[in-house]
């Protein structure tokens, strides 16, 4: 890939040597790690902006010192290097970056063409064996659209014609030749499953399970029932006492470990031992209590429901279990499960305590605009007479709450010391519907500058495309 702001080193640092992954089970061991590195940058002060840090916090006039791809500090009449970039943030709102956690961007490409439609592997309900990194397409045009939009990572999944689809993976938004290079260091996989009507559609219409919603719910039972065998086949035997009386144990196999390795169980394993946060597209109330039952039954824990039109029947639930809710801002409708949606959905589910309410996009459109999509949240609960909802709460949307869902909050999604400085200066309050992404960062690289289009990413896809001078 060719790229005008990396100039070959940045691609020469992507491809370097990772160090070695740190797999907390045999089950989520990386064949494919991640190659991704921050690119060198000189320090950065941005001076006199309002900064919404993340954590709830509104800071007026302050500055932000970003240096060695990290965030220094955040405060009032910062020093910064000699050497450091300096940014007039006067006017201007500065932001963590966006993570979105639905996308299919890669695996889906936009503009798109059927060859390169490779997110859904529609041959059997559960194909947890199969990675979305494996399709991603890093040339896909719109992950420089994204970044546009001020999107610095993202979850890339499977799409949802199956019970279970298959990994997602955290992608970092810095173009790369290979996905490896784009891909978050350490974040744990997701895995997607889907409720409702996708599964049953597709499978049903062939005539085959599922073709209902008990069906549904009979597949996914059966999945972690054969993954909770696996996994005990898979364990360590446990020593065998010799017996007082009599000798040996009777050819008793019980406790022995091994087997052949299967890909689809090592995922489901590594779902219900906690090291791949399970992320489900799921639509109504009832479903997703229905999830949660079937989450208790096997051990694992749901990280986020998505799209959820009804997840403010059950906000309340979601709150206490430390669910996520990963939704639309007003995309409903369109469908008979997503009849009951609300434009307040948001809003009700960000009320509680605990609460994890998230902005999403599953749209290479809708990417490119996720602060106006949290705009139009504040709107609706305006409207309704819920109160004003303030910036520096409804940044957390977009940023913490997205970030705690991927398991990569203790890295990104707030500006605080030490974390990635992942950051966006906008043209005033981005949830104004007249606010643009001026400049991004990524791990303190500028990785986009709207007023420069040298520092506008390009990637070989579109070359001769050029609509401008």
């Amino acid at each position: 890939m060719r790229h005008r702001l990396l100039a070959g080193l940045g691609l020469a640092l992507a491809c370097a040597h990772p160090a070695p992954a740190d797999a907390t089970s045999r089950f989520v061991q990386d064949p494919y790690p991640s190659t991704y590195r921050p690119l060198p940058a000189a320090p950065v002060l941005i001076s006199h902006a309002t900064v919404l840090d993340g954590t709830g916090r509104r800071l007026d006039d302050a500055d932000v010192l970003l240096a060695d791809g990290r965030v220094v500090a955040v405060g009032n009449a910062l020093q910064a290097p000699a050497d450091a970039v300096r940014v007039d943030g006067r006017g201007k709102w500065v932001t963590p970056g966006i993570i979105d956690v639905h996308s299919h961007l890669g695996v889906y490409p936009s503009p798109g063409v059927q060859a390169h439609g490779d997110g859904n592997e529609m041959t059997a309900p559960v194909t947890a064996n199969v990675w979305a990194e494996h399709s991603v397409w890093p040339q896909d045009p719109g992950f420089a659209a994204a970044l546009a939009g001020g999107v610095t990572a993202m979850q890339v999944l499977p799409g949802s014609a199956n019970l279970v689809g298959g990994r997602g993976v955290t992608l970092k938004n810095l173009p790369a030749t290979t996905y490896q290079a784009m891909k978050f260091p350490d974040a744990p996989w997701g895995l997607k499953m889907a409720c409702g009507e996708n599964p049953k559609r597709v499978y049903g219409g062939k005539g085959t399970a599922p073709a209902t919603r008990m069906g549904n719910v009979a597949g996914y039972r059966a999945a972690f029932i054969d993954a909770s065998e696996y996994i005990a086949k898979n364990s360590a035997a446990p020593v065998k006492r010799k017996r007082r009386f009599g000798g040996g144990d009777n050819g008793d196999s019980s406790g022995d470990s091994g087997g052949k390795r299967d890909l689809k169980l090592d995922t489901l394993a590594g779902a219900i031992q906690g090291d791949i946060r399970v992320h489900i597209h799921c639509y109504r109330a009832d479903e997703m209590a229905t999830m949660l039952d079937l989450a208790k039954e096997f051990g694992f824990k749901v990280a986020a429901f998505h799209h959820g039109v009804e997840a403010y029947k059950l906000a309340d639930r979601l709150a206490a279990e430390g669910v996520c809710g990963a939704l639309w801002a007003d995309w409903w409708g369109f469908k008979m499960e997503a009849f009951d949606g609300i434009q307040e959905n948001i809003a009700l589910v960000d009320r509680p305590a605990n609460s994890c309410a998230i902005v999403h996009s599953d749209s290479p459109e809708g990417i490119q605009r996720l602060n106006q999509e949290a705009a139009k949240v504040i709107a609706s609960a305006r409207r309704a007479g819920m109160g004003e909802i303030a910036p520096e709460h409804a940044i957390r949307w977009l940023t913490a709450n997205a970030a705690r869902a991927l398991g990569i909050e203790q890295r990104t999604g707030t500006l605080e010391p030490g974390k990635m400085a992942d950051v966006v200066v906008w043209s005033g309050n981005p949830f104004s519907s007249y606010a643009l992404a001026e400049k991004v960062y990524v791990d303190g690289f500028q990785a986009y500058d709207r007023g420069n289009r040298a520092q506008q990413p390009l990637s070989d896809f579109m070359l001769g495309q050029e609509v401008r001078p």
